[in-house]
C-alpha cells in the first residue's frame, strides 16, 4: 500500500512551499491520497496509480448537511482516490494512468468511489494522463474556479467528468467514452448549501462516446449493447449534458468541435430552478446516436431548497451540426412546461438522418407534460414527430435545418405545440406520402420561407394546422 509514502512525500512538499510529487514507471497501490496546495502530481509515462478495493484504504465520506439535496456521490468528496477541498494552485499532469480497479460506481457504503474529487478549489490543472474504470466520477470537480482539463483520456463505468457549480473552466482535446452514464456533464447542484451557477465554460476539440469498457483506451472500439431494467436496449450513454442536477444553473457556455460516437446526443437541462442561458454549440458531428440528437428540457423537478422558483432556459443557439444515423423513436425534442416557455432557440445549418420506421400509431400518441420527472427523452415515450417536437416555446428560429429518414415513417417532420414566434428558413424534410410535413397545435407569429415544399407562409395565429 503506497499512499502513505505518497502522502508523506505531498506533505513534505508542502511544508516547503510547493513542489512536484513525481511517479516513475511502476504500479502504486493506494487508498486516499490527499493533495495540498502548491502541489503537483506528476505521472511518468508508464507509471499507474492503482485504486485498492480495501474499504479501510480510503477515508471516510464528511457530513453534508444538504445531502439530500443531490446524489450521494455529489454530497461527499473525501471517499475519493485523489482528493482536495480549499486548496490553490494544485496539478495532475503527465502520460501516466489512474485506474480506479477497486473504486464502486454507486453505493453509500464507506468505501473510495471517486477517481478525483476537488471541492472549493482554485487555479487547477489536470493535463495528459488517462484514467480507466473512474467509479462513480473519474472527475468531481465542485465549486472549482479556473479550471483547466487537457488531453485526457478517460475509458469509465460511470460519469467521465462532472463540472459541477465551476467557474472560468476550460475543457479541451479530450476523449470521454462511458458507455453507462454521461460523458462530459455539467452540473449545478446544492452540495456547498448554497446554489452556485457553472458560468463561463468553453468545451472543443473533444469526443465523447459508448464503446464497451476499456475497449476505447486499447484500441478496439467495441461496441456492447446496453439494457436497462427491464430489459430494453436502452443504448449507451457517453454524451454532453448539463444537468439533471442543475439548482444552480448554467451561463455563459460555449460548445465547439466534439465528436459523439455510439452515445447519447447533447442534452441542456434545468429542471431545479436554475436559470440555463447564453449557450453557444457549433460545429458536432454524431453517429449512431441512441435518443435525442438535440434534447432542450425546462422542468419542475425542483431538487432544491423548499420555495425555488422554476428555472428559465433561455438565448441558446447551435449551429453546424451533422447527425446520422439517430434513433427512431424520439426526434429532437425541445419542450418547456406549461407557463414557462423555453425562449430565443435557434438552430442553424442543421444536418440529422434519423432511422426512420415510425408507425401511424406512433404519430397518433397524446403526450404528458411529465413536469417533474426526471429529464430524459424517453421521459415522454416515442415521439408522434420524427425530425423535431418543440412545446411550450417562446421564439424559434430555424435556418438551413433538413431532416430525413433511412425508411419510410408514417409522422410529421415537425410538430410545433403552444410555440409563439416561430420562424423557419430554407427547412428540407423529407415525409411519406398523404403525412403531413408540419403540424402546429396553438401557434402564433408562425413563418416560413424558401422551405421545400411549403409555401410562402405567415400565419399570426392558428388552433390547429396541418403543413403539407
Amino acid at each position: 500500500m503506497d499512499s502513505p509514502a505518497i502522502n508523506k512525500a505531498i506533505a513534505a512538499a508542502g511544508e516547503t512551499g510547493g513542489g512536484t510529487v513525481y511517479f516513475p514507471a511502476g504500479t502504486f497501490l493506494a487508498g486516499s491520497i490527499h493533495l495540498k496546495s502548491n502541489i503537483a502530481l506528476y505521472l511518468d509515462q508508464g507509471s499507474t496509480i492503482l485504486a485498492s478495493d480495501d474499504p479501510a484504504a480510503y477515508d471516510q465520506a464528511e457530513p453534508n448537511e444538504w445531502d439530500k439535496l443531490q446524489d450521494f456521490g455529489h454530497s461527499h468528496f473525501h471517499n475519493s482516490l485523489i482528493w482536495g477541498e480549499g486548496l490553490e494552485n494544485i496539478s495532475i499532469l503527465g502520460t501516466g494512468r489512474i485506474y480506479g480497479k477497486g473504486l464502486v460506481r454507486n453505493t453509500s457504503k464507506p468505501v473510495g468511489n471517486k477517481a478525483i474529487a476537488l471541492k472549493l478549489c482554485r487555479n487547477v490543472t489536470l493535463k495528459d494522463f488517462s484514467v480507466l474504470m473512474g467509479g462513480w466520477f473519474a472527475i468531481l470537480a465542485t465549486g472549482v474556479d479556473n479550471l483547466t482539463i487537457d488531453n485526457l483520456k478517460i475509458d469509465t463505468n460511470r460519469d467521465g467528468m462532472d463540472i459541477d457549480s465551476c467557474r472560468h473552466v476550460h475543457v479541451s482535446n479530450c476523449s470521454v467514452n462511458s458507455p453507462y452514464d454521461d460523458g462530459i456533464c455539467l452540473k449545478s447542484d446544492y452540495a456547498l448549501g448554497f446554489a452556485r451557477a457553472t458560468e463561463d465554460v468553453t468545451i472543443t476539440n473533444s469526443l465523447v462516446s459508448g464503446y464497451d469498457n476499456g475497449t476505447f483506451l486499447d484500441g478496439t472500439y467495441q461496441k456492447k449493447q446496453v439494457y436497462n431494467n427491464a430489459g430494453q436496449n436502452a443504448g449507451p450513454t457517453g454524451r454532453v449534458k448539463f444537468g439533471t442536477e442543475s439548482n444552480g444553473g448554467f451561463k455563459n457556455i460555449t460548445i465547439s468541435n466534439v465528436v459523439f460516437d455510439y452515445c447519447r446526443g447533447l442534452a441542456l437541462e434545468t429542471v431545479d430552478g436554475g436559470l440555463l442561458e447564453d449557450v453557444t454549440i457549433s460545429n458536432v458531428t454524431m453517429r449512431d446516436i441512441f435518443n435525442s440528437p438535440i434534447f432542450l428540457r425546462l422542468g419542475a423537478r425542483m431538487r432544491a431548497p423548499e420555495g425555488t422558483s422554476v428555472g428559465a432556459l433561455r438565448r441558446i443557439n447551435i449551429s453546424n451540426f451533422v447527425v446520422y444515423n439517430a434513433d427512431p423513436r424520439y426526434g429532437s425534442i425541445i419542450s418547456g412546461i406549461p407557463g414557462h416557455d423555453i425562449e430565443d432557440v435557434r438552430l442553424n445549418n442543421i444536418r440529422i438522418y434519423y432511422q426512420g420506421g415510425g408507425t401511424k400509431a406512433q404519430a397518433d400518441l397524446v403526450l404528458l407534460e411529465n413536469e417533474t420527472a426526471y429529464p430524459e427523452p424517453r421521459m415522454f415515450g416515442d415521439i408522434p414527430a420524427y425530425g423535431f417536437f418543440v412545446r411550450h416555446v417562446k421564439g424559434l428560429e430555424m435556418n438551413d435545418v433538413q431532416v430525413s429518414v433511412m425508411k419510410d415513417d408514417m409522422r410529421p417532420a415537425v410538430i410545433l405545440s403552444d410555440v409563439h414566434g416561430a420562424e423557419f428558413n430554407n427547412l428540407k424534410a423529407q415525409h411519406a406520402s398523404g403525412v403531413p410535413l408540419m403540424i402546429l397545435k396553438n401557434v402564433t407569429d408562425f413563418s416560413a420561407h424558401n422551405s421545400q415544399g411549403i409555401a410562402e407562409t405567415v400565419l399570426p395565429e392558428v388552433k390547429l394546422k396541418e403543413v403539407q
